[in-house]
């Protein structure tokens, strides 16, 4: 995961999965450093109504996996 992170098309794949996903642009930091651990070690909704939730910023770095590794 955290080769992905030295990929010259992080930033624009974390833009576009945000959006995609409407993750606001000042959550962004909190999906970065999901590509620095194991997805075993990803976060997980507890039902709390957290904002933003966990299933959100999984969904996003999931796309982004989708867009950096799709080439």
């Amino acid at each position: 995961m955290s080769s992905l992170r030295q990929h010259v098309g992080f930033e624009v794949a974390l833009a576009r999965a945000s959006d995609e996903l409407r993750l606001a642009d000042y959550y962004r930091d909190c999906v970065r450093p999901l590509f620095n651990m194991p997805q075993t070690q990803w976060p997980r909704c507890c039902g709390r109504g957290c904002e933003p939730c966990a299933e959100q910023l999984v969904a996003v770095a999931e796309r982004m996996v989708q867009l950096l590794t799709a080439e």
